[in-house]
């Protein structure tokens, strides 16, 4: 018990650690379907202050998954619940709205880590398990992910401690009930969370003598509850009864309109997904499924499985298939174990390797968006708030909102929803600004009155619409770097311009 808990301690100071050392972007759910639903759910409008940027007594901006219940609020009631005990105590600023909610993460990932531990080391001996441990520490892409307020990372994190009591073949901590309860909360927050437990379940059946007492017995009385929790929570804050996670498959895999946001070869996810996530690990992931013991070949097999279904799919992304990423881990440990007398060099490898990708992107890559919102902030704290008109002109998305900014400011961004209508000449607002600038802005603000008072856009539109930038009196105030890597877009910098009073 006493290593356990110290174990636990070394566990969550490396995951806030993780968590302080990741100051970028990644993708716009981090925010949009977590942080900014939540602060929508708590937070209303001081008193006495016009409603002039939502009619809603609440402020905090819906996208468009949530207006078609594509989306449940089961997840965001996590942050919410956050946010209004930060609330009560009277400390809801703005850095805690934005930090608490990652730190709760971070140690939430930390158990996990502890989990994934405990589990190796029943299933096989400390050394093995101090190995798979050391792995999971190791790889960039869980220090990049892990701490972030993703339904992905929670997905992933739910999987590990799902896994824990997994009754696999040799294991005397398996409990169906608690696996199976993991498994149906993972996928109320994330219906794609069923994918990698396909065949864990469906061998669990199998080998199960008494099967229709796993049925009657776990998985109908599991799933009567958490679906029937999930209904009522969203019930109450959609206002009527809406099964989101039907909504979501039918969305994704049935109409596959994810495409919407980008389409990948079949194979991307053999070639570049998994590959990548894995960096350099792949060839310890490749040793340690040569070496493991047959009973293991049921996690390489949730592995394979979850990569083949995603690859069916068009829209494909690398956070999809983080959930199988603790599978992977298992498998890097038990090489790294019978490395013997290459282990040390093999770690220091290991380390080295994902020591700079992980700084890199935690630190650099991608932080223009965060750290723009800082400039945001500032215009919270003057009279000047209520003449403040911030208009973002990027890829829709591309920053946070209210959730990091918590003052009811006058902001618009560029729209980006698909078409659920069917009409194939449909393009949406954010195409139409970036096929003719100038010609956008002239039409929309024919009006000096109506024109923003700050304008936020990467820097590689500047160019093309300086002569509105002269013409209406606008100062460049800040320069934001954003990555040295622009594509299309999105650019190395983000500018700052504010209209001359």
């Amino acid at each position: 018990a006493g290593g356990t808990a110290a174990l636990t301690a070394l566990a969550v100071a490396a995951r806030v650690l993780n968590c302080v050392l990741v100051r970028t972007s990644f993708v716009p759910d981090e925010y949009w379907q977590a942080l900014e639903v939540a602060h929508r759910m708590v937070f209303r409008y001081p008193l006495g202050r016009s409603r002039c940027v939502l009619n809603v007594n609440n402020y905090g901006y819906l996208t468009w998954e949530w207006a078609n219940g594509l989306r449940g609020y089961s997840y965001p009631l996590i942050f919410a619940s956050i946010y209004k005990g930060l609330q009560l105590l009277g400390k809801d600023d703005v850095q805690l709205l934005i930090w608490v909610p990652r730190l709760v993460q971070a140690v939430l990932a930390a158990f996990a880590d502890v989990k994934l531990y405990l589990l190796v080391r029943h299933l096989e001996n400390a050394e093995t398990a101090k190995c798979v441990y050391f792995c999971q520490l190791c790889s960039w892409f869980t220090w990049y992910s892990c701490t972030r307020t993703l339904t992905n990372t929670m997905e992933t994190l739910l999987t590990i401690f799902a896994l824990y009591y997994y009754p696999i073949k040799g294991s005397r901590m398996g409990s169906s009930c608690k696996y199976l309860t993991l498994i149906a909360v993972a996928i109320v927050i994330r219906p794609t969370a069923a994918i990698p437990w396909i065949p864990l379940v469906f061998s669990h059946f199998l080998q199960e003598r008494r099967k229709a007492d796993l049925i009657l017995h776990n998985c109908i009385p599991v799933g009567l509850v958490t679906l029937g929790t999930s209904l009522i929570i969203d019930r109450v804050f959609f206002g009527e009864w809406v099964l989101v996670q039907l909504n979501f498959l039918k969305f994704n895999v049935l109409q596959n309109l994810g495409t919407f946001y980008g389409s990948h070869p079949w194979h991307w996810y053999f070639t570049q997904g998994l590959p990548v996530i894995l960096g350099t690990h792949l060839p310890f992931f490749i040793h340690g499924c040569m070496l493991a013991p047959k009973r293991y070949c049921i996690f390489l097999m949730a592995v394979i499985w979850t990569v083949l279904v995603y690859s069916t799919l068009s829209h494909k992304e690398f956070r999809f298939i983080y959930p199988v990423l603790p599978f992977c881990m298992f498998f890097c440990g038990y090489s790294l174990k019978h490395l013997k007398a290459w282990k040390k060099s093999a770690a220091s490898f290991l380390l080295l390797s994902n020591l700079l990708p992980a700084l890199y992107t935690g630190l650099i890559h991608q932080r223009g968006s965060l750290d723009v919102m800082n400039h945001v902030q500032q215009l919270c704290n003057n009279s000047y708030q209520s003449q403040a008109f911030v208009l973002f002109m990027m890829p829709c998305h591309s920053t946070p909102f209210y959730s990091h900014v918590h003052c009811p400011l006058k902001m618009r961004f560029l729209q980006c929803p698909p078409d659920l209508t069917g009409n194939e000449s449909y393009i949406d607002e954010a195409d139409v600004f970036y096929s003719n600038p100038l010609g956008w802005l002239n039409k929309e603000f024919y009006n000096d009155t109506l024109l923003p008072s700050h304008l936020i856009f990467f820097s590689v539109l500047e160019q093309e619409i300086s002569s509105f930038l002269a013409l209406k009196g606008y100062e460049k105030t800040a320069t934001v770097f954003h990555t040295h890597v622009p594509q299309g877009r999105v650019g190395s910098h983000i500018y700052v311009y504010r209209k001359k009073t």
